[in-house]
């Protein structure tokens, strides 16, 4: 059925009643979220005041338990502005003042100010504002949101595919996790928080869900849309690959604290560097070892001052030397179309060929054989537990790994020690 629009207006004491009445949602689900500075909302009071007109509001009519209600399509910023400044309902604690000509000059007023001028109180109430009231089936409603947010900040790819996908569950389960790492993207300086408000972090990490998903990297502009809209991926799959994904953050946050030193805190850079990470730990390989990772750490701020200096060698017209390869292949990656599946692969190439050579694998069989036991048993002339020094029962001991398995540690009689269970229950990876 095509949309079925109804043009008309209302003024800001319209608005506000339906508000109170709960009749205006501002966050139907395809909406983003506010993206105004306070210098914005500034202007806007100042062009009422001024009876400047402003662009029309579209609103989608539609009815909810036997009530009327209109969801804000567009012109969600304008009206918030107007709640925050006559301090309405949610929004008291959000008001502000505005440098305002009342008669006086221009002078900062807020609203318990203008309202005691009643000429002025009734002119700001009374303004109209233009608007389109329309009607239809939700998936138009949705494009009509995406097509028309040509005033104002124009609407990111994040933002988008928010409002196209909102109800898609690896949408929201990316966006739960920005939720629960925005002090990590925002501490290393991956995303600004003004990027993360305008869900390029939900974006970045529904990219990283599906790159798991993948088994490697994948090619965003021609696989994040269908990787969102992609209901095959059922909800016990979207809770492993939410695990590893949260596995991978912490192992990143241990291995290199200061990342936000080098380049590689890059959105682009970063993306690469998790799915190596991510790759190495499915690998088996051991990335808890302080020393190692502090030579890790060295290797990558080596590779980004190296391109960084080479970045500003060529725009002085100097050629890169041949000691600086490694340097331009990478530099080559984080130039042009940086997403693409093919510079993606590249990185992950160099970054693993950085970071690998300094990782052991862990063992393949972690456990100690029956055989191994009876060996390490039937070899000491005394059986004492290696951690509380008191003598061990045939009914009451294990086989510990002198160096722990997490760190390394091989399962082999070289590497094992008697000792009680609980001591090495209470041992751990120590």
């Amino acid at each position: 059925m095509p949309l079925l629009p109804t043009f008309g207006e209302q003024s800001i004491n319209d608005l506000l009643l339906r508000f109170k009445n709960r009749q205006i949602n501002l966050d139907p689900g395809f909406q983003r979220n506010s993206v105004w500075t306070p210098s914005d909302r500034k202007r806007l009071i100042q062009s009422i005041v001024s009876n400047y007109p402003l662009p029309s509001v579209f609103l989608y009519k539609r009815h909810h338990n036997g009530r009327l209600v209109y969801d804000v399509i567009d012109g969600k910023q304008r009206i918030e502005t107007i709640l925050m400044f006559t301090a309405t309902g949610r929004f008291r604690r959000q008001k502000f003042d505005a440098k305002l000509d009342l008669g006086d000059g221009l002078e900062w007023h807020d609203w318990s100010t203008l309202r005691r001028e009643p000429d002025k109180r009734a002119a700001f109430e009374g303004y109209k504002i233009q608007t389109t009231e329309v009607e239809g089936e939700l998936a138009d409603i949705v494009d009509l949101f995406v097509r028309i947010n040509s005033t104002g900040k124009r609407l990111t790819s994040g933002e988008k595919r928010h409002a196209k996908f909102y109800r898609s569950p690896f949408l929201k389960q990316a966006e739960h996790l920005v939720t629960k790492h925005h002090a990590y993207l925002r501490n290393q300086q991956i995303l600004s928080p003004a990027q993360i408000e305008r869900m390029k972090g939900t974006e970045l990490f529904a990219e990283l869900l599906m790159s798991i998903h993948n088994g490697g990297p994948i090619n965003k502009k021609t696989s994040l849309d269908r990787a969102i809209g992609n209901d095959a991926v059922n909800g016990n799959t979207l809770g492993r690959l939410a695990r590893e994904f949260t596995k991978t953050i912490r192992l990143l946050r241990r291995m290199f604290p200061k990342l936000h030193q080098t380049r590689l805190h890059n959105s682009a850079d970063f993306y690469s560097l998790f799915l190596v990470v991510w790759e190495m730990e499915q690998d088996g390989f051991i990335l808890r070892d302080s020393r190692r990772n502090r030579a890790a750490f060295e290797l990558l701020k080596k590779l980004s001052n190296g391109v960084d200096e080479l970045r500003d060698q060529l725009r002085k017209l100097r050629t890169a030397r041949p000691s600086q390869r490694l340097y331009a292949d990478y530099l080559l990656t984080v130039q042009g179309d940086t997403d693409s599946s093919a510079n993606r692969q590249r990185r992950r190439e160099i970054l693993r060929g950085l970071l690998i050579s300094l990782y052991d694998r862990q063992d393949e069989r972690r456990a100690f054989t029956v055989e191994q036991r009876r060996l390490i048993w039937n070899s000491e002339d005394k059986q004492i537990c290696a951690r509380c020094h008191k003598p061990l029962a045939w009914s009451d001991f294990s086989v510990d790994h002198i160096v722990a398995y997490a760190r390394g540690g091989k399962t082999t009689l070289k590497n094992a020690q008697l000792m009680h269970r609980r001591c090495n229950s209470s041992k751990g990876a120590r």
